[in-house]
């Protein structure tokens, strides 16, 4: 973050119970009209003037009560200034000059357009209100070259919420926009990091080590959105796939990988077999072998371990000598 950046802190406060005004306000409404008959009465002008004012002071009064439901916060702004956020459920008065903002925005980016999932409040809450409910980011399938400069189609899920409601007003422009380009950008950015995936163990790959690769994705979303007062839950990939222009290739790149790695370790076993057969016939003195058999002898057994189809032996009734 820049240093001249000013970050705005939360300062949660305690509005007045909404029932004990609601009373009130009725109480003076209700004298309004005896004040009114009163001074026609008596002929009193001050009596008037007194209702006249108490009505306005009363339709001012009403537009000062507001509820909140769990898990939803409201931040105070009076003529520009931040006073604080109130985060308790339930019925309450404050001043009536607070200003009621423009409600939450409706999110209109077309490359990470995210998707009506549950528990994703789209509501125009007004009266800057913030939902603090989990939300669901689900982002649409991008594609992105991997470490190696292969492309490939990759997409994530980000649950998030709002942690700190004086920067998700005031220090970003558009807090549901940040969070889905950042989100882009953080995704962008990991596929860039990591090869889709290795014949190296050790390395870790977007297919192979999901886990590990969701948990940078987490730690870095939470970097770039703490800005923003966001705080990021979990963040996991969602689809992962090479692009459909290298699909083919890539599957058969990976099958003759895999074919490569099946006759090595096959290899390695016969290998093994065989020097346990060898060393089993020469320490119980079974037969006894010269350079000339034990290569054919080997020949045979690394013919009938590695092959891939059934082998029928062939009786010899001759010598390797005739």
């Amino acid at each position: 973050m820049n240093a001249n950046t000013t970050i705005t802190q939360e300062r949660v406060v305690t509005a007045i119970k909404g029932a004990p005004m609601l009373i009130l306000v009725i109480i003076l409404l209700l004298a309004v009209p005896a004040l009114l008959v009163y001074g026609a009465l008596t002929q009193t002008p001050a009596a008037l003037i007194a209702a006249l004012l108490i009505l306005a002071a009363d339709v001012i009064a009403m537009k000062g009560f507001f509820t909140l439901q769990p898990n939803e916060a409201r931040v105070l702004v009076l003529f520009g200034s931040y006073k604080g956020t109130v985060r308790t459920d339930g019925f309450h008065w404050g001043n009536p000059f607070y200003s009621n903002g423009p409600g939450q925005f409706t999110l209109q980016l077309n490359v990470l357009q995210p998707k009506q999932a549950e528990g994703s409040d789209r509501r125009a809450l007004g009266r800057n209100k913030i939902s603090l409910r989990a939300r669901t980011l689900n982002g649409q399938t991008l594609k992105v070259n991997d470490l190696r400069g292969n492309p490939i189609e990759i997409a994530a899920v980000v649950i998030w919420r709002v942690a700190n409601t004086a920067q998700a007003m005031f220090d970003v422009d558009n807090y549901e926009n940040f969070v889905a380009t950042q989100s882009e950008s953080a995704l962008r950015h990991l596929a860039n990091l990591y090869a889709y995936d290795d014949a190296n163990p050790a390395d870790t790959t977007l297919r192979r080590n999901v886990d590990e690769v969701s948990a940078a994705l987490c730690r870095e979303l939470t970097e770039r959105l703490s800005k923003a007062g966001v705080a990021v839950d979990e963040a996991r990939l969602t689809h992962l796939a090479y692009a459909s222009e290298i699909a083919q290739v890539m599957l058969r790149s990976q099958q003759a990988d895999a074919v490569i790695a099946a006759r090595q370790k096959i290899v390695q076993g016969a290998v093994s077999m065989v020097d346990m057969a060898l060393k089993e016939l020469a320490d119980k003195e079974v037969v006894q072998l010269d350079d000339e058999r034990r290569a054919a002898m080997v020949s045979n057994l690394m013919v009938v371990l590695c092959a891939e189809s059934e082998v029928h032996p062939v009786v010899n009734t001759g010598t390797l000598y005739n």
